[in-house]
């Protein structure tokens, strides 16, 4: 037995409240190495005739990495209150007890002895994370706006390009307003998305005005007050919900704040919003060239143009607090997404989920963080972060094919078993975004490598998203390859890709208690190049079988675990006895 892997923590991903009365409990352990894990388990204060009346549970297998089996088993205490520890079997016959204190001989006498075990004091609703019930149910379409529609070319900037008329450089400005993502909220309505998230559109001299220069105001490219107000109601009065996209860690050095320090260096008002090191902070002088390591302040990167917020300042979490719940008051947004939400300090979004939340109940915070985000999930700060992790596995096995079917296995069951089961229900998936190259260019053109893992991400737990065009097939490299115009020219759409993303996007709506709250069970197929796994929640189960191969593979159903009764979930049409899944493409059959 290899103790040394073995491993549970309390008020962890490894033991948590589901809900006011619910406990999850997780054990991990080496791969393939205990034959049985057994929860013992009761309220502490239950004795009868001096004995503790503890119960015991088998736990279940739940998810294999390539290192570790992870075990779990749901109790609602009657009390709330849990005293627990497992007894761990191998299969040499080998058994130990395994409390909070460690390992011990599994005795009658050592599991009397309450101190040798875990403790979970009490379920407080309080401390039991809750996003918005919404959430689990959204669809989303990212939206970058100076590249999706010009609804107002009076508005365009002065040295605007014809809309598509070339791939996008830096600096380019083509006109994309609010006026022209208010004109098209039917095509969404269309393609079944019920969730807008929209990068920047506070005033700022970018075209992707992550450098804002005031955040209460619309920048003037893209519309006013009034025009933002209308685009709200109307997506919402066509049940899709709106969420912008707030720059806390950093400000542009156009703004008003970071030109009185530059004027006024050590004497400006502004003086401790900013971490500045030594003055001048002026560009070009005192170290402060872009890109370089020897800036004088604190930037985001190494760019001049966006120097750092201090947050900690009262007078900055006040500005910023302002903002925050100015714009859900004033104009009901569902939503914040966080640029670069890990350099910003725990305290301050403590802060923010307070004020947030008190304004509207179900507001839905993001967090832009793109590695483990355990400690930003804990119920007092984000409801999901970007994915990213999952995004990266899901392309390095279907679009780059760097890694196996295992491997991807393995990728997809550690990120599930980093959080607690409600922070995944809600957790924002996708395959690119603004910040990255197009699915579709990274595939290298092939569509059909775009579908499988399109329908992949869909299949999982998580509220899935679509960056803008691709429901059209549009491609792009790298920023700023990826923020071309938005394609609204019907001979240079791709309708097939539509009418894929939309029959997607109606599969998932249909499924969405299945694929929210379902249980996820792998089959071995790897040896044959096929991912395999079903999704199960009561009576109702969905098998989804993914074909890596370059040519069409032809099985027996009912080695998959369905009969050529079965319904084909995504196609609708009745399969025979043997299923064919076409090469790199996949089956989703209700079994």
């Amino acid at each position: 037995m290899e103790k040394a892997a073995i491993y549970h923590q309390p008020a962890s991903s490894f033991a948590y409240s589901y809900d006011a009365k619910t406990l999850h409990i997780r054990l991990r352990a080496k791969r393939g190495d205990l034959k049985k894990v057994t929860l013992i388990a009761a309220d502490p204060y239950l004795y009868q005739d001096g004995v503790w009346q503890k119960e015991s549970y088998e736990m279940e297998k739940i998810a294999t990495t390539e290192q570790h089996d992870y075990y779990f088993y749901q109790i609602t205490p009657p009390k709330r209150r849990l005293q627990y520890g497992f007894i761990v079997e191998d299969y040499q016959q080998e058994t130990a007890f395994y409390g909070g204190r460690g390992f011990f001989n599994a005795t009658e006498e050592n599991l009397a002895t309450a101190d040798y075990y875990f403790k979970f004091p009490f379920i407080h609703a309080v401390d039991t994370f809750q996003a918005p019930e919404w959430a689990k149910e959204a669809i989303w379409y990212q939206i970058f706006p100076e590249r999706f529609a010009n609804g107002d070319p009076s508005r365009s900037p002065e040295n605007v390009l014809a809309w598509g008329s070339k791939d996008p450089e830096v600096n380019d400005f083509f006109g994309g307003d609010i006026e022209g993502i208010l004109a098209h909220l039917d095509h969404l309505v269309e393609l079944g998305i019920n969730g807008i998230y929209l990068t920047p559109i506070f005033e700022a001299p970018t075209n992707h005005k992550y450098d804002t220069l005031d955040y209460f105001e619309i920048d003037p490219h893209f519309g006013d007050k009034e025009t933002f107000r209308r685009f709200v109601d109307a997506a919402h009065e066509k049940g899709i919900r709106v969420m912008l996209d707030a720059v806390f860690n950093h400000i542009g050095d156009q703004s008003k704040e970071w030109q009185d320090v530059l004027l006024n260096e050590e004497k400006s008002k502004y003086r401790d919003w900013f971490h500045i090191d030594s003055f001048p902070v002026r560009p070009g002088e005192n170290g402060n060239i872009e890109g370089a390591e020897t800036l004088s302040y604190d930037t985001f990167a190494f760019t001049t143009h966006m120097p750092k917020l201090n947050t900690e300042s009262p007078e900055v979490q006040k500005y910023l607090l302002d903002i925050a719940t100015y714009w859900v008051r004033e104009f009901d947004i569902d939503g914040w997404r966080l640029d670069v939400a890990n350099e910003v300090d725990h305290a301050f979004w403590k802060k923010f989920r307070q004020a947030v939340l008190a304004e509207k109940e179900d507001v839905y915070i993001l967090g832009e963080i793109w590695h483990d985000s355990w400690p930003w999930l804990l119920g007092d700060e984000f409801d999901a972060v970007m994915n990213y992790p999952f995004t990266q596995t899901i392309i390095e096995h279907f679009i780059e094919e760097r890694i196996s079917a295992e491997q991807l296995i393995s990728g997809i069951n550690e990120q599930f078993m980093r959080y607690p089961a409600q922070v995944s229900q809600v957790m924002f998936n996708m395959l690119d975004s603004h910040d990255t190259a197009r699915v579709l260019t990274r595939a290298g053109g092939d569509k059909n490598k775009v579908k499988q893992a399109l329908a992949f991400m869909f299949a999982h737990t998580g509220a899935p998203c679509i960056y803008y065009g691709t429901e059209f097939g549009m491609d792009g490299g790298n920023d700023p390859g990826c923020r071309k115009c938005m394609v609204w020219d019907k001979s240079e759409q791709d309708l097939e890709m539509f009418a894929f993303m939309q029959a997607l996007i109606q599969f998932r709506k249909k499924y969405q208690s299945l694929l929210t709250y379902g249980d996820l069970k792998w089959q071995d197929w790897s040896n044959e190049q096929l991912v395999v796994f079903e999704r199960k929640l009561g009576s109702e189960k969905l098998v989804f079988i993914f074909n890596d191969r370059d040519q069409e593979v032809e099985k027996d159903a009912a080695a998959f675990g369905f009969d050529a009764s079965s319904r084909d979930a995504l196609n609708a049409t009745l399969i025979d006895t043997f299923v064919k899944i076409p090469a790199r493409g996949f089956r989703v059959v209700n079994a």
